[in-house]
């Protein structure tokens, strides 16, 4: 099967899924578990086309289909393990309130059409990989995109371990982790996530999918300047602190943190 119509059915089961979310979310009344639903959305996507379309190179399919499920797992159950006993996240629940009796349809299209829509557009180098024929053996874009990736799941899954561990000691209400990956960034975890991504493009890559090249620039806009970096920033200025955090630490990129002035 070709990668047009792998892909159109990847939407239609993408569609089905971000449905089927919606209408638990309308019996849970928390509109926010499709955060925790986000990661494994690709991962029903990948492995869908995987055994959708069986032609090409196994290994190389294997090896994107089990580092897309080790990071979209690890992600849901982060998330899942974080908001577990919590009311509906203050975005979704600020909506809910702005939209009073209409949000359980418009929540639909401002949240899991959105999301559902973004997954499908963003999912594309793993479709491409999945449903290609080519029968390549591995290349060394596959090698350094799995290099990549490992760099970003590293900075990702330890930030997010480095973090939660801050928080829940009492004697850090109020302070700035900057130890640790976040000694190097600010948004280790951010930029973990979009460094596998760039991992997933290289891989798709191999596969002549150049043209895959929208996902992760995507993917990366997203995070930097949509729900990710700006929106923690603009909350996280309001300490002290985190102005001196600021002025010696990468914001992104991971980098030696510059020199404190005397």
């Amino acid at each position: 099967m070709n990668f047009l119509d792998s892909y159109l059915l990847t939407g239609l089961v993408i569609l089905v899924y971000m449905t089927i979310l919606w209408i638990t979310s309308l019996a849970l009344k928390n509109s926010s578990i499709v955060d925790i639903f986000w990661g494994l959305g690709f991962v029903v996507a990948d492995w869908f086309t995987f055994f959708l379309a069986p032609d090409g190179f196994l290994v190389r399919k294997l090896i994107l289909s089990a580092i897309v499920t080790i990071w979209g797992l690890r992600l849901s159950t982060h998330i899942f393990t974080r908001n577990f006993g919590k009311p509906e996240d203050y975005r979704y629940a600020k909506w809910r309130q702005e939209s009073a009796g209409r949000w359980w349809w418009k929540s639909f299209f401002q949240v899991f059409l959105l999301q559902g829509v973004l997954m499908w557009i963003i999912s594309a180098p793993l479709v491409a990989v999945q449903s290609s024929f080519i029968d390549n053996g591995l290349m060394p874009l596959d090698y350094v995109g799995l290099v990549l990736w490992l760099i970003g799941f590293f900075f990702e899954s330890t930030g997010d371990l480095q973090l939660a561990r801050f928080k829940v000691d009492p004697a850090n209400k109020g302070k700035v982790l900057d130890s640790g990956v976040w000694r190097y960034t600010r948004h280790p975890n951010y930029f973990g996530d979009s460094a596998e991504w760039w991992g997933f493009y290289l891989i798709a890559l191999s596969v002549g999918a150049w043209w895959t090249l929208f996902s992760p620039v995507l993917m990366t806009f997203l995070l930097v300047f949509v729900s990710g970096v700006a929106l923690l920033e603009k909350s996280m200025k309001e300490k002290p602190q985190y102005a001196g955090y600021i002025a010696i630490t990468s914001a992104f990129i991971p980098w030696f943190p510059k020199q404190k002035k005397p």
